[in-house]
């Protein structure tokens, strides 16, 4: 672990290698997480509503979206740095799961704690229940030296995850900011965020622009039931400048990729078991996509990759790592369809 938790942080380029003999697949991918948790799963045999319920614990990791995306990336094969607040007790408890998971990070130490979330599992039902708290509320100079720190991690990734809720306290277009920074510190922006984080981030533009269901339809203030309602939403952030890729996901279809020069409509394999929970699905997708993105994949291979590590996580009942082979097994079921094409065939 390297700690930020001074104005100028001096250390956050050290790990990375120098110099421009690497390829971008030996390149580490650098996420941020704001807004981080302490990812809980306790399992119980059946919910009582009186008397007390006897659960045991199934996991306990660090958690949040950059931290996913890096923890997935890392077990992928590929190279990542987790940028990251941590505050108070569960703070350090968040950097010592990361250290013995051997995820590379940098800690910016903030003033205010950093939450725990739970999922909950019943086994007799098969259901899960993620809860999650709002988390800490972060100074104006907290979230500066997270961004500073960001920068200066950067050195030669090529691609910056951005994944998560922003905390409280800080403004809405901080992601917009973000966006810049890492822009003019050459690299990419990939986005995974919700509500006013969302749209705050939509009029500075990011590289690659991940929405599910019900953050689209937040956008387009309708519902977004299909491949063709995801298209007006896909070509709009396109042609505005908002992505320069767009990919919604459309739950139990699959996705929709979208580039300046096409969309795709990836369909989601069917699953070799039974879903148990999406707690983690958006995250894996974006670690998978990203990681064949830094290996030279076109975006639709990778967006593919990513539906198939999006389905292999519904068979975990939380936010729990997806099994390697049953993603890669999935991955060869996924089926692709340019929009052209489909419309050429009257489909």
């Amino acid at each position: 672990m390297r700690t930020a938790g001074t104005p100028e942080p001096t250390t956050a380029k050290s790990t990375h290698g120098a110099g421009g003999s690497e390829s971008a697949s030996e390149r580490a991918i650098l996420t941020l997480t704001m807004n981080p948790a302490v990812d809980l799963c306790w399992e119980v045999g059946h919910l009582e509503v009186i008397g007390k319920n006897r659960a045991r614990v199934r996991s306990v990791a660090a958690g949040g979206g950059g931290i996913n995306v890096a923890r997935h990336v890392v077990r992928l094969g590929g190279r990542a740095t987790a940028v990251h607040t941590a505050g108070g007790e569960v703070g350090l408890r968040l950097n010592r799961l990361l250290d013995e998971e051997g995820v590379d990070h940098v800690a910016i130490d903030i003033d205010d704690g950093t939450r725990e979330a739970l999922v909950l599992f019943e086994a007799e039902s098969r259901r899960g229940y993620h809860i999650v708290p709002p988390g800490p509320h972060l100074h104006d100079h907290e979230g500066r030296r997270s961004l500073d720190a960001l920068v200066q991690a950067v050195g030669n990734c090529p691609y910056v995850v951005a994944s998560g809720s922003l905390p409280g306290g800080l403004p809405d277009d901080f992601y917009a900011v973000a966006a810049r920074r890492v822009r003019e510190a050459g690299s990419r922006l990939v986005l995974d965020t919700s509500g006013p984080a969302l749209r705050g981030a939509l009029a500075e533009g990011v590289f690659l622009l991940r929405c599910n269901r019900t953050e689209a339809e937040s956008l387009t203030g309708r519902p977004v039931r299909g491949f063709d309602d995801a298209r007006a939403l896909n070509e709009h952030l396109i042609a505005t400048g908002a992505a320069e890729i767009a990919v919604t996901t459309l739950g139990e279809l699959g996705a929709l990729c979208s580039t300046g020069h096409g969309h795709t409509e990836l369909y989601a394999p069917p699953l070799p078991g039974e879903p148990l929970s999406d707690a983690g699905a958006g995250d894996s997708m974006v670690a998978a996509l990203i990681t064949q993105l830094a290996a030279g994949e076109d975006p639709v291979s990778a967006a593919a990759s990513g539906v198939a590590a999006a389905a292999a996580a519904m068979l975990t009942p939380s936010t729990e790592p997806f099994d390697l082979d049953t993603a890669r097994s999935l991955r060869s079921q996924v089926r692709t369809r340019s929009q052209t094409d489909a419309r050429r065939r009257g489909v």
